[in-house]
């Protein structure tokens, strides 16, 4: 048996569980594999719109990361004060809850690793525009999602505002799928009449690296509720009080409800940990998501994968599922010297719903030379029920 080997990951996130699970699999008993997370549940992103909408509940969406302990992976809770990635060291300090859930939760400690993935997505930073965190919500999080469900369950009409902040964030469908909930929401509460959704864009179309005809196709699934879309709107402040957005193009926009997409960020800690370029983000190989630092590597949003055309890899779900698989599968390989080479193709997709119990679909290669080839599917039940379906199997599997 080969000498034992720490693998530590950073973040329970989405791609965090599948690259630990993966390696627990692949891995012999007498390797270690430790997941590192500030919060005690993990949340399934994907569905926050849903529970928005009153679709979901919190416990449909969430499940304790103490479930891994079952399959044997070692769980952290704790903020990480500090990375060293040339040295592979991690410091890490008490959780955000104050306190320690669990045997294997400690604060104040050092972790050594042979390995190391990091995979701590990016944070929302509403902050950096004034006035916004206090004027609206977000639906990136379960508080702002919930805050907005109880506001429209209040609402009696008026004016609607989806937001994006900047023109780059995580779940490119989101603000789009978010708009289209939220007018089906009016209508359900027989205030539709009185209703009017309206979504400000600082990007010049939806989902713009997917290419002009799915761009176009998104903002047709839009347009086509009545939903009012302002592309190439670059938010400069809100006032909370007057309920005015500002942009730099001198338009201002009132509202009555906002729900907005905040600026996102590399963590603090990754910023002051040397692994992040000019860009903000942490630079991959896009084949097999090697940082320039050997045995560290990088997943999901925390990444900046520039494409053949380029624009960024978009921050998505499906990326980090398929990057965490390929960073599993090449350190198993590394340590056991078993398997084949597993590299990261760019393709990925994403649902688009539209309410009503129906949704589009949009898939394809993103690596694809000279632009991302894409292709997206028309509005049906069968896609609403794909990812239902999608949903279920993901926790069955991971979690």
């Amino acid at each position: 048996m080969s000498e034992s080997k720490t693998v530590v990951i950073l973040g329970g996130g989405l791609g965090g569980v599948v690259a630990a699970t993966v390696l627990r699999k692949k891995l012999p008993d007498n390797h270690r594999v430790i997941v590192v997370d500030r919060e005690p549940d993990h949340l399934f992103a994907p569905s926050l719109l849903w529970f928005m909408a009153g679709l979901r509940t919190a416990r449909d969406i969430v499940r304790p990361l103490s479930r891994l302990e079952k399959k044997g992976i070692e769980v952290v809770y704790g903020e990480i004060e500090a990375i060293d990635p040339e040295a592979r060291r991690v410091r890490i300090g008490p959780g955000s809850n104050g306190s320690s859930p669990g045997e294997t939760t400690s604060g104040g400690r050092t972790l050594d690793a042979d390995y190391l993935i990091v995979s701590l997505g990016a944070d929302l930073a509403p902050e950096t525009i004034p006035g916004l965190a206090d004027a609206g919500q977000t639906f990136y999080t379960m508080a702002g999602a919930a805050s907005l469900h109880d506001t429209l369950e209040n609402f009696d009409g008026g004016k609607i505002v989806v937001l994006t902040a900047t023109p780059a964030y995580k779940c490119p469908a989101a603000p789009y799928e978010a708009a289209m909930l939220l007018n089906e929401q009016a209508n359900k509460r027989g205030v539709g009449d009185r209703t009017q959704v309206d979504l400000y864009a600082a990007e010049p179309g939806p989902m713009g690296v997917t290419g002009p005809e799915v761009s176009a196709g998104v903002r047709q699934m839009v347009e086509g509720q009545g939903i009012g879309f302002h592309p190439e709107h670059q938010v400069t402040a809100v006032d909370p009080e007057a309920r005015r957005i500002s942009f730099s193009n001198g338009v201002e926009a009132d509202f009555d409800v906002l729900a907005y997409v905040p600026p996102h960020r590399a963590p603090n800690v990754v910023r002051d940990s040397g692994l992040v370029d000019e860009s903000g983000w942490i630079p991959v190989d896009r084949n097999t998501l090697d940082t320039r630092f050997p045995g560290v590597y990088a997943i999901g949003d925390i990444t900046g994968i520039l494409l053949k055309m380029g624009k960024p890899l978009p921050m998505a779900g499906v990326f980090a599922e398929g990057q965490a698989e390929v960073v599993a599968r090449n350190i198993a390989r590394e340590i056991t010297g078993k398997g084949d080479p597993a590299s990261f193709d760019g393709n990925g997709g994403c649902f688009i719903e539209v309410g009503g119990g129906k949704a589009g679909f949009g898939r394809g290669d993103f690596y694809a030379d000279p632009t991302p080839q894409i292709k997206l599917h028309g509005v049906g039940r069968r896609w609403h029920i794909a990812k239902i379906l999608f949903e279920k199997t993901w926790f069955r599997r991971w979690l």
